[in-house]
């Protein structure tokens, strides 16, 4: 009775034999044998299976021998075809796997081999499939663990890397400084554009204030050589007047003269002064010539009956050089002052807080209209051309 019942686990088949013949595959659960006629020739596991072979030299196509470890996963079907058609499947398998790797690689380059692992273990596994169906046995995977080409290989493989990685940090390091060299001489650029237009925007301050110093200057001193000229007519007028007014003798214009003698040798360029012998002869004979003799029996200067009294009255200014004497400032100066004050106090913007057209705008670089200043108070002012 121990000999006819048998029990079989799940996922596991029993094939069944009597006298030798095979008779049925065994079902997970109770069976009931023949004792003495029936005997469990194997017992087979259903579960998919996982084995690992150990690593295969395989020759590339370009004569290079690399070491391949492959897995297997594999699952029995059929119990009785994988008892009867072959006697050790998973030496079958492993063989199968080997062989069939072999040809693969070999029709293939060591680079080919490193980087193509899914086309090999679909190739793999679509022929060992084919070839175990018979066996009842279904490969569902097939995957490459390990690819170890010869150690030459592996050091050349490493300094090639090695090349590569210090190649692109070299192109990193190259691109770095090229952008830090576009990023500095982008800000010298605009430094120097900024400075270059401070310096003409002063250039051309002090040359409009130069211009308007030396215009005032000029009016100043045309004003004043017109005030001189009219003080010394005034002068000259009022000395002939009096000269006239009291009827001068030769004595008189001989006294003026010699007072008048030490004031015309004066100067470091007055080392010798002749005085003519005849001067008086001269006067005596100016004065005989104008005048008449008095009852002293000199002669004397007598003004002509006809001859207006000289009038001690100023003489009027002309209309025309009214405003020669105008201390008034210009307003259009004071203007030009004030612009300029404010765009001294106006703050310049740094060469990264803009965009470089937002910059050429603001700057008046872009296009070639003119450019509104901003004044005092916030108002924008129109724009100005160079001459104004």
């Amino acid at each position: 009775m121990v000999k006819s019942v048998l029990v079989i686990p799940q996922a596991t088949a029993a094939v069944i034999e009597r006298l030798g013949r095979y008779r049925t595959t065994a079902a997970p659960g109770l069976n009931i044998l023949v004792p003495f006629f029936d005997r469990v020739r194997a017992r087979i596991d259903l579960r998919e299976q996982v084995v690992s072979f150990p690593p295969q030299p395989v020759i590339t196509r370009d004569n290079l021998t690399v070491s391949i470890d492959t897995v297997v996963y594999f699952q029995v079907t059929d119990p009785r075809a994988a008892v009867y058609e072959i006697s050790n499947y998973i030496v079958g398998v492993e063989q199968l796997a080997t062989t069939t790797l072999r040809n693969l690689v070999g029709g293939m380059s060591l680079e080919e081999t490193l980087t193509s692992r899914d086309q090999i273990n679909n190739q793999l596994r679509g022929v060992l499939d084919e070839a175990t169906g018979r066996w009842g046995i279904r490969v569902a995977r097939v995957e490459l663990k390990a690819v170890d080409p010869p150690p030459s290989i592996r050091d050349s493989m490493e300094k090639q890397m090695r090349a590569d990685r210090e190649k692109r940090a070299m192109i990193l390091n190259a691109e770095g400084q090229r952008e830090a060299a576009i990023k500095s001489a982008e800000g010298q650029k605009q430094a120097q554009i900024l400075s270059a237009e401070g310096a003409k925007q002063a250039a051309i301050l002090t040359a409009e204030a130069e211009r308007q110093a030396a215009i005032l200057r000029a009016q100043g001193e045309r004003a004043a050589r017109y005030l001189q000229a009219q003080g010394q007519a005034k002068a000259i007028e009022k000395v002939f007047a009096a000269i006239k007014a009291g009827r001068p003798t030769p004595e008189v214009l001989a006294y003026q003269y010699l007072q008048t003698l030490p004031q015309m040798a004066q100067g470091d360029a007055n080392k010798v002064w002749l005085v003519p012998s005849d001067y008086g002869k001269a006067l005596e004979g100016f004065a005989k010539m104008l005048g008449a003799p008095g009852e002293d029996g000199v002669f004397r200067y007598e003004p002509p009956a006809y001859e207006k009294p000289v009038s001690s009255a100023p003489e009027e200014d002309d209309p025309s050089v009214a405003d020669w004497f105008d201390t008034a400032p210009d307003p259009a100066v004071a203007e030009a002052v004030r612009a300029a004050e404010a765009v001294a106090r106006k703050e310049v913007p740094g060469p990264l807080e803009h965009s470089p057209v937002e910059r050429g705008v603001e700057r008046g670089t872009l296009g070639s209209g003119p450019v509104a200043r901003e004044v005092g108070g916030g108002e924008s002012e129109p724009p100005r051309s160079l001459h104004e």
